[in-house]
């Protein structure tokens, strides 16, 4: 089987091919500049963005796999949850395609497609689910922070998630907050590799409340407090450093803490992670040395797929495909606010 992928859901346009469990190719276009000038994300600009780049973008992929359109046997593209506008320009441009070749349709949901993107490994990339077992899954990026257990291959149940900020958006507003340029986050990784992340304590909100729940708005309000009590931190490089390793180890550890714990309790001994966030270094770190000392099995998604991407749409539209999971409908629409269950 052979699945064109569309994905659009923020303001990365991609397009993959994906074939028996293969990424033939996986094209993405970034507008991380276009939108640097704004300090986040403009939604009417990131459509039409998308509308300029996504034919070049799935011309690009098609190119790379060596295949024609002729040769697709489904066409499946990003449903929701996202950016209204961004997402309708990648749905309604994948229905034309299926409709035009005549080819089942998959819209798919943004956030399960992230759950199986850490079995998704090597070079070509391949699926690997001969090593399936359940596991509490963390998807972390800059608008969600999401917490799940999945019992088996397309079975899995939601264990909580934020009740306010993302842990990416913490990253990113705290950043702000520091004269970092956009998208922050990376930012107070490098940042932080020269700090002591114990210089400065900041909360580390929900950490031991019972629910695996996340909230980060706190953290967020207390670094504000901080900087406006301390601004000669932003003056000296030392301890800017320290600054961005202490609030990148407040919600490091909030986010292995919890994750772990719901593993624990469930009695699940495989650990994966996924999302924009999961590119963070420290959080990566801090995910293997609490596997080892746990004795569990840790996928993490590499850092290729950890953004959005389109491969991993394509991935599990196969999968949904190959279990017969019924297509969607040529007519359906956009979820902007799909809640994964």
């Amino acid at each position: 089987m052979t699945i064109l992928a569309i994905e659009t859901s923020c303001d990365e346009t991609s397009a993959a091919v994906v074939r028996d469990g293969k990424i033939l190719s996986n094209a993405v276009s970034s507008q991380v500049e276009l939108h640097a000038e704004y300090g986040g994300v403009v939604p009417e600009l990131a459509a039409r963005e998308h509308l300029k780049n996504l034919l070049p973008v799935t011309q690009t992929a098609l190119d790379a796999a060596k295949i024609s359109a002729g040769e697709l046997d489904a066409v499946a593209a990003t449903q929701g949850p996202g950016l209204p506008m961004a997402l309708l320009v990648g749905f309604r441009a994948a229905q034309a395609v299926a409709f035009a070749l005549r080819k089942p349709f998959v819209g798919i949901h943004h956030h399960e497609a992230h759950l199986y993107s850490p079995w998704i490994s090597g070079n070509p990339p391949v699926v690997d689910f001969s090593k399936f077992q359940p596991n509490v899954s963390l998807i972390v990026s800059g608008g969600h922070t999401i917490l799940v257990l999945v019992e088996s291959e397309l079975k899995h149940r939601v264990l909580g998630s934020t009740i306010d900020d993302a842990a990416g958006e913490c990253f990113d507003k705290t950043g702000k907050m520091m004269g970092l340029a956009y998208p922050a986050g990376p930012e107070i990784d490098r940042l932080a590799e020269q700090g002591n992340p114990r210089a400065y304590h900041f909360p580390r909100p929900m950490l031991n409340d019972r629910n695996d729940d996340f909230s980060f708005s706190g953290l967020k309000t207390s670094v504000r407090y901080f900087l406006r009590d301390h601004p000669e931190v932003l003056q000296d490089r030392r301890a800017l450093c320290d600054l961005c390793a202490s609030v990148q180890e407040a919600i490091v550890e909030v986010l292995e803490a919890k994750t772990f714990r719901a593993a624990k309790r469930l009695g699940v001994r495989c650990i994966t992670a996924s999302g924009g966030v999961m590119c963070n270094s420290r959080l990566r770190e801090r995910f293997e040395l609490a596997c080892q000392l746990e004795g569990m099995t840790l996928r993490l998604a590499e850092k290729s797929l950890c953004t959005d991407n389109a491969a991993m749409i394509g991935i599990l539209a196969e999968r949904k495909q190959a279990q017969k999971v019924p297509v969607a409908a040529l007519d359906e629409d956009i979820k902007p606010g799909w809640v994964l269950a």
